[in-house]
Order: structure tokens, then C-alpha cells, then sequence
């Protein structure tokens, strides 16, 4: 009841490998059920009558070496209905797989090609797939990994989707040191368990994901003169913070300006000086 992708990508700047998963239900809450990946390891999609288990089973059978394939059949042989099941996996060196059992409920069916497994039951049609491949391939690789996905996931639902409707979408990327302040690679972990245009939500969701939650690059950082730094104080002054980085701390944005104050995101810099 249910239409995913899961990926790998290569950044191809830093060689550093990323792997994720997105999905989208008439199901409540689908985030808590079907996505599960682990940064050097690979990623999973579990669906359709959903066999939560596979999760911790294949990421325990990829870490110990085993091709996606390889995972995929350990996995169904041990499985008595499996003919109910839908699954994709990717695993470390991006070889993936996709598996429709003959039960599930029409239309039901996937794709898989390098680096990608898309899936889906109770759609629409074929072309919901299709159209999920589609942007997938047309994406850039320079893009981060979670928009391809969730650009990937949004073709499929301007397509058709779940032919019963609407209801919850999740996203979740992993990659080495890519969480918060780089102590665990979670990358994106955003769920919109109950809404009436999810994909929409979860779009909202990752914009903020990126400002909040992602490092400054070095284009958007302006660095902080004498003059700066007494323009920043005044206004935190004006709005009743101790000091301009008590007032960043209480706002969230400490990964948008320097600990020492050095530098601080054009962004906040746009907040600082726009009027309320």
C-alpha cells in the first residue's frame, strides 16, 4: 500500500557514498514501518504486508557482506507468505534488488537499475514507477541525495501514486559524520505521519532540515567585521538576548554562525537585518 525508492549515491566531488530511502502511503505514519538504512552498510524498503523484521535481518545480512541479492533471498526463504511482501534493497556498493510477491495487491511492481530500487503496490498504474525512474535518472548527481529522492517520490505521486490516496511520507539519508555536528550520519530523518498533501509537507520539511541542520558552505558565509559584530550585539540587545550568540543558541541556528563569531550565514544575517 505503498510506492519507495531506495538509493546509494557517490558524491562526485568527495567520492563519500550516501544511501536513503523515501515512501509515500495511504497509511498511517508509513515512516515507522518501511525505511531503515545504516551508512556504510545500505538501506531498505519494507512493504505492501510489511514485514517490519526484514529491516534489522537485511542490514544485519548487508553488514556481514552480503550482496543485496544475496540478502533479498535469505530473507524470503526464511519467510512463509512471502508472496505478500514487497521489498527493495541497495546495499554498500550500490548493486540493488526489488522483489513484488505475486500476492500483492494490483497495480503492484518495481524497478531497479544502478545504485536504485523503486516499488510499489496498489497504484495507479506502471507509469507511477516509471515516473519515479524517470526523475531519478534525470537528477543530478551533484544534488544532494535526499532531494533526488524526494524529487523522485514527488514524480510518482504527480503520476498516480497510491491509488487509494494521500495520507503520511518519510525521508531518511544516511552517510558517515553527516548528523548534527557530525557525531552521527543522519543525514535527513523527516516523517509526515498523518496529512493531507505529505509529499508537499515533507518538501516544507526538508528546506528547514537544510537551514537548521546542515554547516554553512563557504559561498554563504559573510565574515563578521568590527563594525558587523556591533551592528549583531545591538540587535540581539533589541531583542532581549545577553549577547548575540545567546541569542543564535535560544534561535537554533548555531550551525549558521562561527563559535568565535567569525563569520555568520547570509541567511541569518537577511534575518537580522530584515524589519518585523
Amino acid at each position: 500500500m505503498t510506492f519507495s525508492i531506495v538509493a546509494r549515491a557517490v558524491d562526485p566531488g568527495t567520492g563519500e557514498p550516501t544511501w536513503g530511502v523515501a515512501v509515500a502511503s495511504k497509511f498511517l505514519a508509513v515512516g515507522s514501518a518501511v525505511p531503515a538504512a545504516v551508512a556504510g552498510v545500505g538501506a531498505i524498503a519494507t512493504q505492501a504486508e510489511a514485514n517490519v523484521a526484514y529491516k534489522g535481518l537485511a542490514l544485519a545480512h548487508l553488514d556481514e557482506g552480503a550482496t543485496a541479492a544475496v540478502a533479498l533471498e535469505r530473507l524470503l526463504e526464511e519467510d512463509e507468505r512471502r508472496d505478500h511482501r514487497q521489498v527493495g534493497i541497495v546495499d554498500v556498493d550500490g548493486n540493488a534488488v526489488s522483489h513484488t510477491g505475486s500476492s500483492c495487491f494490483d497495480w503492484a511492481g518495481g524497478r531497479t537499475g544502478d545504485g536504485y530500487a523503486i516499488q510499489g503496490n496498489i497504484l495507479t498504474g506502471p507509469e507511477v514507477v516509471e515516473a519515479m525512474e524517470a526523475a531519478w535518472l534525470a537528477s543530478s548527481p551533484d544534488e544532494p541525495l535526499q532531494h533526488r529522492l524526494l524529487a523522485a517520490l514527488a514524480a510518482g505521486d504527480e503520476a498516480g501514486g497510491d491509488s487509494r490516496g494521500r495520507q503520511s511520507a518519510a525521508l531518511l539519508v544516511v552517510r558517515e559524520e553527516a548528523g548534527y555536528g557530525g557525531n552521527d550520519d543522519i543525514a535527513a530523518d523527516l516523517r509526515v505521519d498523518d496529512h493531507a498533501a505529505p509529499i508537499t509537507e515533507l518538501k516544507r520539511l526538508l528546506d528547514l532540515s537544510d537551514f537548521y541542520l546542515t554547516a554553512s558552505t563557504e559561498a554563504e558565509k559573510v565574515p563578521v567585521t568590527p563594525e558587523l559584530e556591533a551592528e549583531l550585539e545591538t540587535y540581539a540587545a533589541a531583542q532581549g538576548a545577553s549577547g548575540f550568540l545567546a541569542w543564535v543558541a535560544t534561535e537554533n541556528y548555531e550551525m549558521r554562525v562561527a563559535e568565535d563569531l567569525a563569520w555568520i550565514d547570509r541567511r541569518i544575517l537577511d534575518i537580522v537585518r530584515t524589519p518585523k
